[in-house]
């Protein structure tokens, strides 16, 4: 699954208008008990304190006798901070599938990946990683409420018939359904991020990153 650029992009239809192999778009604990209670405030106020501490650890992190940054907070989603190294890892691994990608790209698209999971968390999602949670989250929030037309997607077909070179709607009905859900998960979840957006403390602290 790739998330970019505040979607997450299903693996889903092969570029229906194409009709090649190309893919139109790509979608992209509990804590351990203890013997004493604790009380956690939250909202956007205990985020960003939480923050300001991460800030001033990473500060901390120098070589003794060079005083060499090792590592830094690039972005901060609420209690969470995104650092420089896994900010960098990232960028690695998703330049290899996307060599245009810009480093910008791949934080934003970390930041609303940690939303996603924060939310699925407070719906008690379980999986067994963050990719399965995230797929259950979809299928909860997202995929659940479409329902792709019939009429929708003859439309399309007629609309486009060009692009299918003479198959018949039968042979691409199926392709079009998918095509048209992820479409719509897509519109869908982008609304949902926004949505977490601003319910959440989000800082990014390196507005270029390198």
């Amino acid at each position: 699954m790739i998330w970019n650029d505040g979607k997450c992009v299903a693996r889903g239809m092969a570029a229906v208008k194409r009709g090649t192999g190309e893919t139109e778009n790509r979608r992209l604990s509990a804590i351990a008990g203890s013997r004493y209670r604790r009380v956690i405030p939250s909202g956007k106020g205990f985020a960003l304190s939480l923050c300001m501490v991460l800030l001033a650890l990473h500060a901390l992190l120098f070589t003794v006798g060079h005083a060499e940054l090792i590592d830094r907070v690039v972005a901060c989603v609420n209690d969470r901070a995104i650092t420089l190294s896994e900010l960098r890892e990232n960028y690695e691994k998703t330049k290899k599938i996307e060599p245009d990608i810009t480093m910008a790209e791949v934080l934003n698209t970390m930041i609303n990946r940690l939303l996603l999971l924060n939310d699925a968390r407070r719906l008690k999602i379980d999986a067994k990683n963050d990719e399965s949670v995230l797929n259950e989250y979809i299928e909860l929030k997202v995929r659940a409420f479409i329902r792709v037309k019939e009429e929708d997607i003859e439309d399309y077909y007629k609309k486009n018939e060009k692009e299918f070179k003479g198959a018949p709607f039968e042979s691409v009905r199926d392709k079009i359904e998918e095509y048209l859900t992820e479409k719509e998960i897509n519109r869908l979840l982008k609304k949902q991020i926004a949505e977490l957006r601003a319910k959440a403390y989000v800082k990014v602290l390196l507005k270029e990153p390198r």
